[in-house]
């Protein structure tokens, strides 16, 4: 799975995709007469995963690749990210209709204590920066980046147990 972040200028989703692309799969179900196997719980995504992120990944757009580092999903591939994850919050609004923005919030490391990403972004495991002109002609040197780590990963990927024989209850 390639994930791409680039561009993200934010939002309040990470931590919903972040649970989901973090399930793991715990039991397998079969039915008679079939050879597709069930996963439980639903929606897991098995295989390899990579993110891609840019200077313009920003706010939850930081968020996000740093979750997924943090949650050890897969690589991130790109450019650091933009670095700014203070959130504003508004107060009354002024007699002329404007307001003022104040820095209200922002995150640490739940592990380390440690404040994250404000001022700096998050970096990635593989560094590769488009180049404008291939860019212009079509080419997306990340993704192409992506897509062969994906494929790298997928040789050495580990496959779902098959369904077993059939129990012998006679015993």
């Amino acid at each position: 799975m390639i994930i791409d972040d680039r561009a993200n200028g934010g939002g309040n989703v990470s931590p919903m995709i972040l649970e989901r692309l973090s399930r793991e799969a715990y039991r397998l179900t079969m039915s008679r007469g079939s050879s597709m196997i069930g996963i439980v719980p639903d929606a897991v995504q098995v295989g390899p995963k990579v993110c891609l992120i840019n200077k313009y990944s920003a706010s939850d757009g930081d968020l996000f690749p740093w979750g997924f580092r943090a949650l050890g999903l897969g690589k991130l591939i790109g450019t650091r990210t933009w670095g700014g994850i203070i959130g504003i919050s508004g107060s009354l609004p002024y007699m002329d209709g404007t307001d003022i923005r104040v820095p209200f919030f922002t995150s640490y490391d739940a592990k380390t204590g440690e404040w994250i990403i404000e001022n700096h972004g998050v970096d990635p495991d593989i560094l590769i920066d488009n180049d404008p002109i291939r860019e212009w002609n079509g080419e997306d040197q990340q993704l192409d980046c992506a897509i062969e780590e994906v494929m790298k990963q997928l040789k050495n990927r580990k496959p779902l147990p098959p369904v077993p024989a059939p129990r012998d209850w006679s015993k």
